[in-house]
Order: C-alpha cells, then structure tokens, then sequence
C-alpha cells in the first residue's frame, strides 16, 4: 500500500493584515460608517486587526517544527509583511495570495475586513495542496509537529469537544457577547451540516486541516450560504465559520479523526486580568519544559506581554531557535 503522508504534500496558510497602515485604517474606517446598523463588538474591536509581528513567530515555528511543510501561503489584502528577518529558506517557502485572487468573479464583496470571509475562500488560492493547514498568526507550533498529527491519509485530524450550545441560541444577552461570537459561528456552521446546537463539534484555536477538495463541493453544495458569508465586510452573527463547516462535513463523510491527547494551549485574550503572574506562568511552564503541548494561541500577545514583561523571550524559546 502506498503511504499518501509520502507522495502528497502539505501546504500552511496564514491569514495576515496590518491594520495599523493608515490606508487599511482610513478604508476600514469609512466602511464602518457606511454600515446600516450598529456593528458587533467582536466585528470591529481594533485589536482584530493589529499587527505585532505575531506572523513572524509563527513562520520561525512552522520552519523549526513542520519543515516538512510543502508551501507557506500568506493571504493578504494588498500589504505584504516584512520577511527580510527569516532565513533564506524559510523564504523559499514563502508565497502571498491577495484578496483580490481568491475573490476573482466576486471582486462585489470587496475589500473585507471580515477574517471568516476570507476563511471561506481560502480553497481557491492557486496551486494550493490538496491538503492543508490553516493558522491564525497568533497560533504557533511549540514542539515537532508529525504529518500525522494534521491528516491520517485523506482524514482531518479534529480537537476540540463535542458541545451543548442550545442555551446560546436564543440568549439575546450572550448574543452581544465578544466572547461568546465564537460559539455562536459554530452553532451556524453545524446546522448547515445538519447538526444541532445541542450536540456540536466545538473546534479548538488549533491549527486547522482542510482538503481543498471538500470546500470547494461545500461550495458548490452550499453556494447560498456561502455567498451570504462572504458579503459581510465585517464580522456578523449570521455567518458560520468555515473549518466548523468543514470539520462537520468530515465528520458526516467519516473522514475525521478526533484527536484524543490534549496538545495544545490557548491564552485568550484578557485570561491574566486580575491574576498573579505566577498563575499565568502556571499554565506557560509546560510548554518549554515537555512536548506535550504542540500548538498554541495567544490571542492578544502585548497584553500578555504587559502582564509578564519577558513573555516574548520565552516565546523565542518555545519556538525554538528564533
């Protein structure tokens, strides 16, 4: 039997913007005042769009821990990163993909600055694998990473829990909650795929395998609500987040595995307010000191920092070899 792990590749994708360009600002900004009604909290808080190198930890931690990784795409609007701080075949592997090619034929839902939009058609970047794997910026790999861990064959490796978020649905006061965006995008997702909000599969802020093949037949399948997802220019509680979508869709084809070991760290953002910083050190200490914890996220990476001031050093350190 030929091992597919061997003979097709693995591609990375990270979305990336600098919202603090004034030109990105002064457009975001207009868009906002053009809007008919008020905006979610969760659509336009400016931490969405800051930009503090977090890509750069993120690069520096695919190449030290999936080198084997075919090909970095970095999807951008029309700023591109400064990468001259990587090494020269750190860059070899690098390529950006504008908005303006993965929306060609729907240039109407143009600019964005709505992450979730951009999720939904990231799938049309050309000459993507097959296989591939999604980052946020602000998720890095901390220990080697095994194909394995990301795909058995044509299967998606899923973490996360199955969830119960049937109290959300009609909770008009959670539906106003930033934290609780997140929750209700899936409960979308899942119903799309015939799920309830009862019993869902919650993903967690990992490191996402997709097949390119199964979001564009999502595509095509589900077209309406596709097309509804990509025509907000902000974030909106009617959308449904796109690996949800593709984590259900694998699950209904039985083309999942559910990862049963917990590797992996999220710090959300505002997790330390309040708290000693030896309790935020608490939940840090293992990822340099074992393997265990391959993935982590930290969602607002100068407020952690502001908490504990040499957070970025050992950062560096759990990249490793910055």
């Amino acid at each position: 039997m030929v091992n597919i792990d061997i003979i097709e590749p693995i591609d990375a994708v990270i979305t990336w913007v600098n919202g603090g360009n004034d030109t990105h600002r002064i457009k975001r900004q207009h868009y906002i005042e053009l809007s008919d009604k008020p905006l979610h909290e969760n659509a336009v808080n400016p931490h969405r769009w800051i930009c503090n190198d977090e890509i750069l930890y993120c690069l520096k931690s695919i190449e030290n821990h999936a080198p084997w990784t075919r090909k970095i795409w970095i999807v951008v609007d029309n700023i591109t990163p400064d990468l001259s701080s990587l090494s020269d075949f750190l860059k070899s592997k690098i390529h950006i993909a504008y908005h303006h090619e993965i929306f060609v034929g729907f240039e109407e839902m143009l600019p964005t600055f709505n992450s979730i939009a951009i999720e939904s058609m990231l799938w049309r970047i050309k000459g993507l694998a097959e296989r591939f794997m999604y980052f946020n910026d602000d998720v890095f790999l901390t220990a080697p990473l095994a194909q394995q861990d990301v795909f058995v064959g044509q299967k998606t490796v899923l973490r996360g829990e199955w969830a119960d978020y049937s109290h959300l649905e009609h909770d008009s006061a959670q539906q106003e909650n930033p934290a609780k965006f997140n929750h209700y995008m899936q409960i979308n997702a899942a119903r799309v795929m015939g799920f309830s909000a009862s019993r869902l599969f919650n993903a967690a802020h990992v490191v996402h395998p997709f097949l390119r093949s199964r979001m564009e037949q999502l595509f095509t399948d589900h077209q309406k609500a596709f097309l509804a997802n990509i025509s907000y220019r902000f974030r909106d509680l009617r959308q449904f987040l796109p690996q949800g979508l593709h984590n259900h869709a694998s699950i209904c084809n039985a083309q999942a595995v559910f990862h049963k070991v917990n590797d992996y760290l999220h710090i959300h953002s505002g997790q330390g307010n309040g708290r000693p910083s030896e309790e935020i050190w608490s939940l840090l200490y293992p990822v340099t000191k074992t393997t265990d914890i391959k993935m982590l996220c930290i969602n607002d990476l100068p407020q952690l920092i502001a908490l504990i001031p040499d957070v970025d050093t050992w950062l560096s350190q759990a990249i490793g070899d910055f």
